[in-house]
């Protein structure tokens, strides 16, 4: 990090560890000119802005001082939050505020190409909706029920997204962009991450910002961890980390997972495993949605069956949450309720060592239905106003 660029200055102003000139100046040891001359480049891009300062917060002497802050408005970032049998959209601005928002059914299944157009149409017409120019979106970011490489942004391996594997989902979802706003979409960014990763990012900079160890599970469809730590979402070497649901459980030899293996965790405890089960038993359901429906309304077999599934997801995480020692566990998902998270903290407390457990608060989500959303704007807001990024993307704008 270039700490003399406008985009050092951008990140101070940013995270609020400076916000006003003076304050850039001691921070980084900068001439007033200097300073000056930063400022005056995120002035042009329309990054930034000056607002009157609080007296009580910026003492001075003479004339008042200007507080500096990012401007939130000046662009906006598209996302969607893809789940195996419905998806929702929205249009954000920078700050996560969402502007316009759109939900429907979208079967994972029917393959990326299938699934990307059809989201190009609903960032579309939430365009629209919003009186937003497409020439305002800077980025796209994209949340999906599986692993992805982080580098490639490709989806690698998903159990659950037949067709998915190794797909351009970047290239692809710019080109049906471009071809429903009928502008060049052939520049955006397009990030993608998975969505435990994102919702964990999302509930944590909202919520728990002061937890250095951060810990969601998603409990829908599949079963899946997001973990925060140190403010920054941990994936692994190559995006793998946290998918906890193809843990083998050695007292369940003969349960046949998606992925091909037999014992894992998402075979026996998550929503599509109890769908299959309720069925089983004379209750027809057909997704983990269809479990959460079944829930609400307190059907007997349902509050059983997610009071089980807590306890063999409590055993696993015993061992996660020992390894990460989090300050928060969050439950999340179709299956987070009171049945589940009863049987998560009857197993949790009971496998895992006392010190472990002591500090720790187990919650459900605060974000609800948002959090992947939510999460995948706040992915590409970190990326494009980075310090390097910013920099490359001012250089590119003085061109």
């Amino acid at each position: 990090m270039n700490q003399a660029s406008a985009g050092h200055l951008l990140w101070l102003i940013r995270g609020g560890r400076a916000t006003t000139r003076g304050e850039l100046q001691r921070i980084t040891g900068l001439s007033r000119s200097t300073v000056g001359h930063r400022l005056d480049q995120l002035f042009r891009a329309g990054w930034i802005r000056e607002t009157a300062a609080d007296p009580l917060d910026v003492p001075t002497v003479g004339r008042p001082a200007l507080r500096l802050e990012f401007d939130a408005s000046h662009a906006v970032v598209l996302c969607a939050d893809l789940e195996t049998r419905h998806a929702r959209a929205a249009v954000l601005d920078l700050s996560g505020t969402v502007l316009a928002e759109h939900s429907g059914s979208l079967l994972i299944n029917e393959g990326p190409g299938e699934v990307l157009d059809r989201l190009g149409q609903w960032f579309a017409m939430l365009l629209d909706k919003a009186g937003v120019a497409a020439g305002a979106v800077c980025g796209i970011g994209l949340s999906v029920p599986g692993p992805v490489d982080p580098v490639s942004g490709q989806v690698v391996q998903p159990p659950i997204m037949p067709g998915w594997d190794r797909y351009p989902v970047p290239e692809r979802m710019r080109q049906a962009f471009a071809a429903h706003v009928s502008a060049s979409g052939g520049d955006i960014p397009v990030l993608v991450d998975n969505d435990a990763n994102l919702m964990a990012y999302a509930e944590q900079r909202r919520g728990f910002p002061d937890c250095s160890a951060f810990l969601l599970i998603k409990v829908s469809t599949g079963i899946g961890a997001g973990v925060v730590i140190g403010g920054e979402m941990y994936r692994g070497i190559d995006g793998a980390a946290g998918d906890i649901g193809h843990i083998r459980l050695s007292d369940h030899p003969h349960a046949l997972c998606r992925c091909g293996s037999y014992g894992c965790l998402a075979a026996v405890a998550s929503g599509r495993a109890l769908a299959e089960q309720l069925t089983a038993a004379g209750v027809p359901t057909t997704s983990g949605s269809g479990v959460r429906d079944q829930l609400a309304v307190g059907q007997p077999d349902a509050l059983r069956l997610a009071r089980d599934a807590g306890r063999l997801v409590g055993e696993v995480l015993a061992t996660v949450v020992t390894l990460i020692n989090p300050g928060v566990l969050m439950i999340a998902g179709d299956l987070a309720g009171p049945p589940f998270l009863t049987g998560v903290r009857e197993l949790l407390y009971q496998r895992a060592m006392p010190r472990t457990t002591a500090y720790l608060q187990v919650v459900t989500s605060r974000l609800g239905d948002r959090a992947g959303l939510i999460g995948a704007a706040a992915m590409v807001v970190e990326s494009l106003y980075s310090p390097d990024r910013a920099d490359s993307r001012l250089n590119g704008l003085a061109v």
